[in-house]
């Protein structure tokens, strides 16, 4: 059996999309390969993989967020690399560097997974105007570099593909959507009874976002549609499911009828609550919290970002406003509030959008595909 180590810098206790993703995809691979995770030290874990775990600690500086980077030893990882057949990196924190500049050295295959536009994300998440135009150039040159010392990229999207080719990122590139687990995101039997498991008066309007409390998701623009929706609709409530920079989440704590959940491990009691899904992120790759809400039905309202607005179709299974126009979104949320059986036909053809083509199996089964190709090995093409 081959051996392939994952070099990663997200990983569980701490849910985000890369751990969501790999407590997905892990599973789905220890059975064609023998699996070794190296991650950061983030806590107890609860969830058990059959793969080896190798963590390292953390420090204590806040880089971003609640991001704290890892202090990897780069000896111990050069020896878990050496008897490896490939890499799989998943972002470019210190582990991910590592790994990709040890995986040259030592001659081994490098593969990566492109969750963020790095050189988009970092600087957006600093919250530092004055520093966001010297760090996007220097973080761009670093992560181009990296890029190319890659044998291969897995994308999310064409849109991707043509931004590494822009970068001069030669590599082999390829494109894997992520799924969803539409077993556990799925409509609830009745929505007033998933508000009162929340607390939630069953007769209010619920709008709702999950995921990290971060600079990038410019949550300012989904609060300022929010107070603007409640001028006229008082019974409307605001449902962050997530958590994460402190200074953003002040702005929904101890506010009447806006809910702060902090950061969950199953975010599925909360979609069902919702009547309408709000993504305004300035930049995402795929944004996996959007399409679980999809598969909950959920009807949603997104910023027409990376590959989002390819799975989105305008008024069919979505809706979209312009990056931090806040009106747009007032607009929208109130056409939901106003228009109950668009909202209900949008929420259907959302989940039957991510049925049809969004599912972990998928995932998985393209993914041993390309690691086999890269290895020199041929399965049948999924």
């Amino acid at each position: 059996m081959r051996k392939m180590l994952i070099a990663t810098d997200g990983f569980l206790p701490r849910w985000d999309g890369i751990a969501s993703f790999l407590n997905q995809v892990i599973p789905r691979l220890e059975d064609e390969f023998e699996l070794s995770i190296i991650a950061p030290n983030l806590g107890e874990m609860t969830t058990k993989y059959k793969a080896e775990i190798t963590r390292f600690n953390t420090a204590r500086i806040r880089l971003a967020d609640n991001y704290y980077a890892s202090l990897p030893n780069p000896f111990v990882m050069a020896k878990k690399i050496a008897s490896t057949d490939i890499v799989w990196v998943q972002c470019l924190g210190p582990i991910g560097v590592f790994g990709i500049i040890l995986s040259k050295l030592k001659r081994k295959k490098v593969v990566l997974y492109l969750h963020m536009i790095e050189w988009e994300v970092f600087p957006q998440s600093q919250g530092i105007d004055l520093l966001k135009v010297p760090l996007n150039t220097l973080t761009k040159a670093l992560s181009i570099m990296l890029y190319r010392m890659c044998d291969l990229i897995i994308v999310p999207s064409s849109e991707h593909v043509e931004l590494m080719n822009m970068a001069h990122v030669r590599c082999d590139k390829r494109i894997v959507h992520l799924g969803v687990d539409a077993e556990k995101y799925k409509p609830s039997h009745s929505k007033e009874a998933s508000k009162r498991n929340l607390g939630i008066n069953p007769g209010s309007f619920v709008i709702g976002y999950a995921g990290r409390v971060s600079l990038e998701k410019d949550l300012k623009t989904l609060y300022r549609a929010y107070l603007r929706v409640c001028k006229k609709h008082k019974d409307t409530v605001l449902l962050i499911a997530g958590g994460g920079r402190p200074e953003l989440e002040k702005m929904f704590a101890n506010k009447p009828n806006i809910i702060l959940t902090g950061l969950k491990d199953n975010l599925a009691p909360f979609y069902q609550a919702m009547d309408a899904y709000v993504l305004p992120s300035l930049t995402e790759t795929t944004s996996l919290t959007t399409m679980e809400a999809m598969a909950t039905g959920v009807a949603v309202v997104a910023t027409p970002v990376g590959f989002v607005k390819e799975y989105i179709n305008e008024g069919t299974n979505g809706l979209l406003f312009p990056k931090k126009n806040s009106f747009a979104l007032y607009q929208q949320l109130e056409f939901l509030i106003e228009n109950p059986e668009a909202r209900v036909k949008l929420g259907e053809n959302a989940r039957k959008t991510i049925l049809e083509n969004y599912t972990w199996d998928k995932t998985a089964d393209k993914l041993r595909y390309i690691f086999s190709s890269v290895l020199g090995e041929s399965l049948p093409h999924p």
